[in-house]
């Protein structure tokens, strides 16, 4: 089968990942073999890709937004059947004893392990997963709209989720990519009063159109300040601005896999009970409760796709901000 592998890191620019024939995964006890269709392209993918994670495995294929049809199961499997459309996530496995396990924080799980990461993901014509990490897909999407609702979805909802901002408040979203698209109609079907803050004059126009109230640049000040704020972009600067419109006992969630520096701040940005919390991972409930509310709003997704030999291209325009909402490889 045909695989993007990286063997190496490097910068984008330098076209890191190299097509491959690799032989076709076989299914073990309880795993299933997945033809993929498509598979959405995630700044983690970036971060991988360009070395700013440390890489359990190498070579490796990138890519945890996967969707398409099961073509082999393996032994015991139960849930699904050869033909169901399913969705990996990053998500691949976790050991289901641990404490974090017992306590439902299996996306802290000390022994998970991570689609594109720890094994071989998405950009490739098919892959394995155990059947309890697969996720069917609402009928309501296309395959191409599905992809991203599995990781720019599922990582936005649970950003949402741990700002405990409530129904009609004030949600500020801080860069406005993949995740900050849906997130935006997941909060404006909840009634919130959405704020914007990006750089880009399309992608604040693009805020508008959408339904947000406001929209200006991390350096505004807003008339009254965020209930609770989503930092979507990787850049620590943007916290102290970020507190700087946050109410007093507000949530300031950090919704990225890695960030540059945050720099000092003055303890009085912090005081009065302000809240900052990162996110890690998701847990297969929130996708599956993700998928579903997304099919009931229904959320719409806006991607450009790619063919699997494109990977590279579209990995260097996702660096560059080259396109509104997000990339997808086109598989099969």
């Amino acid at each position: 089968m045909r695989a993007m592998l990286l063997e190496k890191p490097g910068p984008a620019e330098q076209a890191p990942l190299r097509l491959a024939e690799i032989a076709d995964p076989e299914p073990g006890p309880r795993e299933i073999r997945v033809r993929i269709h498509c598979c959405g392209v995630c700044h983690t993918d970036l971060h991988i890709v360009e070395g700013d994670l440390p890489l359990p495995k190498i070579p490796v294929t990138p890519g945890h937004q996967i969707v398409g049809a099961i073509d082999a199961v393996g032994a015991n499997v139960h849930s699904l059947k050869e033909g169901d459309r399913v969705g990996i996530p990053w998500l691949h496995s976790t050991d289901g004893t641990c404490e974090f396990c017992r306590q439902n924080e299996e996306n802290l799980c000390e022994q998970a392990r991570f689609t594109g990461y720890h094994v071989n993901g998405g950009y490739a014509d098919s892959c394995v997963v155990s059947e309890d990490f697969a996720h069917r897909l609402p009928a309501a999407f296309s395959d191409e709209n599905a992809a991203p609702l599995l990781c720019a979805g599922v990582i936005g909802y649970r950003a949402y989720r741990l700002s405990e901002v409530d129904n009609g408040q004030r949600l500020g979203l801080y860069g406005f990519g993949a995740s900050a698209h849906l997130v935006l109609q997941l909060a404006l079907h909840r009634g919130c009063q959405v704020h914007v803050f990006t750089r880009s004059a399309a992608h604040r126009k693009a805020g508008l159109q959408m339904g947000a109230v406001w929209v200006g640049s991390a350096e505004d000040r807003t008339p009254r300040p965020m209930d609770a704020s989503i930092i979507f972009a990787p850049a620590g600067a943007l916290v102290p601005l970020a507190l700087r419109n946050l109410r007093k006992a507000g949530t300031l969630t950090l919704a990225g896999i890695t960030m540059s520096q945050i720099p000092a701040f003055e303890y009085s940005l912090l005081y009065h009970e302000r809240s900052i919390r990162s996110v890690a991972n998701s847990t297969r409930r929130d996708c599956s409760e993700f998928l579903e509310i997304a099919a009931e709003i229904p959320i719409v997704t806006k991607v450009r796709t790619y063919s699997l030999t494109q990977a590279n291209e579209a990995l260097l325009d996702l660096k560059h901000s080259q396109f509104d909402g997000a990339a997808v490889l086109q598989v099969e």
